[in-house]
């Protein structure tokens, strides 16, 4: 447990000058020790394998109770550090605001294959890259070029000194299900699912998301737009800013890890290994696109 927390803290340290503490006496106890980024009012909870913990609904509870002290928490499982290392040390630098920043104003979005896609998530998208009807990417043309910074943090670096080799760049992707018909109090809506959203690490795309999710709902006018948001790491604020209504939380899930602590997902055959890890469940969203009809 020390090693993971202090790779954790030493990675905070070389990449910000943010102060925090462990385990502020204040918080709700947990056998797993607490980062607390004091002016970013986020705790990092940092859990190891091999948990204690029987039942997610632990983790799910202490969000809940964050929330309620207008705190946030990340459940960052050491699973997770080890195989999605530099994953979640680009989540963390947007955390800490050391990501660089680029207006989608100056992007293009269009639709974009599968292999694309699924490369794209592979390198930048916590959880495995899953089947989706219709795939779009957020793309920095060339004239842009010079709004990225001489210097970035340790992922932009590359990106910006090979940009002079490529004539643009996918910084975010965005994939959405098919149509599902649903009737709701005797009205029949056409309803789809945002599946996954993604930015190039090391950056974020300000109002990225807005502008690939104004791209599918011009091209394909859905009734509602159903979508989840990962409780480990998100409070779903930034689906909220854009008119998602919060509607339910799901139950946590548990995975069992692979010999190389990989998780195994749906569909997956186990193997001898029987660590268990969990997640806090997720909140799930729903933007309603289609006007109300008033009863006569």
């Amino acid at each position: 447990m020390k090693q993971f927390v202090n790779e954790i803290s030493t990675f905070i340290r070389n990449n910000s000058n943010t102060t925090f503490l462990y385990n502020f006496d204040a918080f709700p106890p947990s056998p797993f020790p607490y980062i607390y980024l004091a002016d970013k009012q986020t705790i990092i909870h940092c859990v190891t394998i091999g948990s204690i913990i029987e039942d997610g609904s632990f983790f799910q509870n202490l969000t809940l109770t964050f929330a309620r002290m207008n705190l946030k928490i990340i459940h960052l499982w050491e699973d997770l550090w080890y195989t999605r290392r530099a994953i979640i040390e680009s989540r963390l630098l947007s955390v800490l605001g050391k990501s660089v920043t680029i207006p989608a104003r100056l992007t293009q979005s269009r639709r974009i294959d599968k292999p694309t896609l699924d490369a794209f998530l592979k390198e930048n998208h916590l959880q495995i890259p899953t089947t989706a009807k219709f795939k779009y990417g957020l793309f920095l043309p060339e004239r842009y070029f010079r709004v990225l910074p001489a210097e970035g943090n340790i992922f932009t670096d590359s990106v910006i000194h090979n940009a002079h080799s490529t004539s643009e760049i996918l910084m975010a992707v965005a994939s959405f299900s098919n149509a599902k018909t649903f009737v709701r109090e005797g009205v029949q809506f056409r309803s789809f699912e945002l599946i996954r959203f993604a930015n190039l690490k090391g950056f974020t795309v300000v109002g990225g998301f807005h502008k690939l999710l104004q791209a599918f709902i011009r091209e394909h006018k859905p009734d509602d737009i159903m979508t989840y948001a990962d409780v480990d790491w998100s409070d779903g604020s930034s689906y909220e800013k854009l008119g998602f209504e919060r509607v339910a939380l799901t139950q946590p899930q548990s995975f069992m890890l692979d010999a190389t602590h990989e998780r195994i997902w749906k569909g997956t055959e186990p193997t001898e290994r029987n660590e268990k890890v969990w997640n806090a469940g997720s909140w799930k969203y729903l933007l309603k696109l289609k006007p109300e009809t008033n009863a006569t």
